[in-house]
């Protein structure tokens, strides 16, 4: 089945359900195309699928978010037509530049590999991610950048953001513990988790991290002035923050952040309620994707499933 968000990359999206309809008309005849706009329809469409079927979304960072529950309690397989702001698991998957067509027709019949997912763990709930879960400054330039023009796109829509976030930055002070050990303790601009190499639009933020390693990658940026954040925004850009002693980066299967106040939060890019105490996990080779065969190699051979 096909599953497309008409809401998807700002509205854009509803103009492709034709040719696609057309184009599984022609290339996959028993394939149907259901389109919704709503989350809580969307994902009784998927609950009503037979347990291990595939599944081809159609949307952005927040279409595959909003899903992923019902992907791994039905154990569903995801292919991905990206066609959102953000796009930053499409991007780890290697089909966030093919155009639509051949990115269906891989995630129609491309081979699948099992990947990573993080998970926010609180007493009251459990929210699972695939690429990223900001929290502090990026996860408050994250809202702005919902709010943006609808003429910006892509990394222009978190530049913008971050621009407008500036005057209202602030350090938060934080106690991190990473697999049960003591990690750092002190005042951050941003303590954040990924999966991805790349959030906030294609950002190289770790290069190191990779989907099947069975860890999280946290980014920590320390204690820096307005003047501070704006210089290392173009060094973020390009990947070469890390050289900056006040960013750290370390890999951890386990971590345990309290803040002295709230931390904004966001969830592949999707706002969450702030928090001043939660727990992240990674969820082992959580969710079966389709991937190109350039991207396949950050996965190790156990993480294959099927060839066809």
């Amino acid at each position: 089945m096909v599953l497309l968000n008409p809401r998807a990359a700002g509205g854009q999206a509803a103009a492709l359900a034709q040719p696609v309809r057309s184009w599984l008309a022609a290339h996959a005849p028993g394939v149907a195309l259901v389109e919704s706009d709503s989350i809580e329809r969307s994902r009784a469409t998927l609950q009503c699928l037979p347990r291990s079927s595939r599944v081809v979304l159609i949307g952005g960072d927040g279409t595959l978010h909003h899903m992923l529950p019902v992907l791994l309690t039905h154990r569903l397989a995801l292919g991905v037509v990206p066609l959102g702001s953000g796009n930053d698991t499409a991007r780890a998957l290697g089909v966030a530049e093919l155009p639509w067509a051949k990115a269906l027709d891989l995630a129609l019949r491309g081979p699948t590999r099992r990947m990573d997912v993080g998970e926010l763990v609180t007493p009251r709930q459990r929210v699972p991610f695939f690429s990223s879960l900001a929290a502090g400054f990026d996860a408050a330039v994250g809202r702005r950048a919902i709010e943006s023009p609808r003429w910006l796109s892509g990394t222009s829509r978190y530049v913008w953001a971050t621009m407008g976030e500036l005057g209202s930055l602030r350090t938060h002070r934080v106690r991190i513990a990473l697999d049960g050990a003591p990690a750092h303790e002190g005042e951050v601009i941003f303590a954040s988790v990924l999966n991805t190499r790349s959030y906030g639009s294609g950002m190289p933020a770790v290069p190191g991290a990779r989907v099947a390693d069975g860890k999280l990658d946290l980014l920590l940026a320390g204690h820096f002035g307005r003047i501070g954040t704006l210089a290392m925004l173009p060094r973020l850009l390009k990947g070469t923050h890390l050289s900056n002693t006040k960013v750290q980066t370390w890999k951890f299967q386990d971590l345990q952040i309290e803040s002295d106040d709230e931390l904004p939060l966001a969830a592949d890019g999707e706002p969450l309620e702030p928090m001043r105490r939660f727990e992240v996990r990674v969820r082992v080779a959580a969710v079966s994707v389709v991937t190109t065969k350039a991207q396949r190699k950050q996965f190790p051979a156990n993480a294959e499933e099927d060839q066809a």
